[in-house]
């Protein structure tokens, strides 16, 4: 994300990697299957291969998901960045922020990880949400400081 000027970066992160561990349980399994199905239809050696390549792509699939998805909180925006090729990004004004909630399942608890959702003016309909962080509310935490600066500078751009 490109600052405006004036604008100073306040957090920038990525989901946890605990937060894909869902992924890659569920590529365990797909594995676990690919390599039956190539050792009866097969060899040892074909079941072998084909479950260390998945594994590669799994792994790799993981990583990439995970890295090419950013959450940036400035003094000025919240800012979401998803995708490698297709890209969705989404945005919205720090004053136009009304309620910051987060999210645990048990889970997640366990994994020190949540979901910190964004109550924006913009109503019902508008989902904004910073899925799979680690210490979600230090997250919280630097929205709040945020919109203190925000209010601030109340002459900064918004």
């Amino acid at each position: 994300m490109d600052l405006e000027p004036g604008e100073h970066l306040i957090f920038e992160g990525h989901p946890s990697w605990r937060s894909i561990i869902g992924f890659y349980l569920k590529g365990l399994v797909l594995i676990a299957i690919v390599a039956a199905i190539a050792y009866f239809a097969s060899s040892t050696s074909t079941a072998v291969v084909a479950g260390l390549v998945l594994l590669l792509v799994v792994l790799g699939a993981g990583y990439l998901k995970r890295l090419f998805t950013t959450y940036t909180i400035t003094d000025h925006r919240l800012h979401i960045r998803r995708g490698i090729i297709a890209r969705a990004e989404q945005q919205t004004l720090v004053n136009r922020v009304q309620n910051v909630n987060t999210h645990q399942s048990v889970l997640q608890r366990m994994l020190f990880i949540g979901n910190v959702d964004f109550d924006t003016a913009a109503g019902d309909d508008y989902e904004f949400s910073f899925n799979g962080v680690a210490q979600p509310h230090d997250v919280v935490d630097a929205v709040h400081r945020a919109q203190r600066e925000a209010d601030a500078n109340p002459a900064a751009p918004r």
